[in-house]
């Protein structure tokens, strides 16, 4: 990212191990989407309230991740038309801490995102023993049900507010791998608010001060709409309206 030290340098840092003291891994969550030329701005108002993560000197970090679907695209589907109850099924690698995880996401029927991860030794994905086992417990899926669907790759910041209450990701340079085919999203960013419940904060009141409303479309259904055919769309259209809008937009 240019000009980075300049960008983050009103931060005060915070490290993965003060960090993960927020796991947040049962959440509610609120999502924003805005043109990258927004960026600095935000930053600027946030670094007042909020520590940003800071590991060995370096506070944005590269996240590779391999999403799982049935090959009909069940998640994605059930997803697109709005169902709650759904799953989103993952390995995710931290390149720069080289953590890697197999990750299963739940949205509730309240609304609630809970998180279930396991700790890999490394970034070569499975879907046997331990990893397999979670799946079949908290999926309706098996391991057999399921194929490689897309791989979505981003920088991530992470910043933490300042009561500890709340965690904050901002995702940028955002690029799609599905088959043969690709896609990039270089000047959409993704911002997310997780929260224990549901509260005030820091960042949704810059949003509002900006005229930036919650946005929310997951980064794999956007992927998936944008690099396979065959998949429903009519409830994403205007989501992927509102997207194609934002690269239109100057700050």
């Amino acid at each position: 990212m240019e000009n980075s030290i300049e960008l983050f340098s009103g931060f005060e840092p915070i490290s993965l191990d003060e960090m993960n003291k927020v796991k947040l891994l049962d959440r509610m969550d609120r999502k924003f989407m805005f043109h990258a030329t927004h960026l600095n701005d935000i930053l600027a108002k946030a670094a007042e309230h909020y520590y940003i993560l800071d590991i060995a000197g370096k506070r944005f970090a590269k996240y590779e991740t391999t999403y799982f679907d049935t090959p009909d695209f069940d998640m994605y589907t059930r997803h697109h038309n709005g169902k709650l109850n759904r799953y989103k099924v993952r390995f995710r690698s931290y390149v720069d801490s080289n953590l890697n995880f197999f990750e299963i996401k739940f949205k509730s029927n309240k609304g609630r995102t809970i998180k279930s991860r396991i700790k890999l030794p490394d970034n070569k994905w499975s879907l046997e023993g331990d990893t397999g086992a979670l799946l079949e417990k908290k999926t309706i899926y098996k391991a057999s049900d399921l194929l490689p669907a897309l791989q979505v790759n981003y920088n991530r910041i992470t910043l933490v507010n300042k009561n500890m209450t709340e965690r904050l990701t901002i995702d940028f340079g955002l690029n799609y791998v599905c088959g043969e085919k690709r896609a990039s999203l270089p000047s959409l960013i993704i911002a997310e608010v997780k929260q224990d419940r549901s509260g005030s904060s820091e960042f949704i009141s810059i949003m509002q001060h900006k005229r930036i409303k919650p946005a929310s479309m997951s980064k794999y259904c956007l992927g998936i709409a944008n690099t396979v055919n065959h998949v429903k769309l009519n409830n994403f259209k205007q989501k992927v309206r509102y997207v194609n809008q934002i690269f239109s937009q100057r700050a």
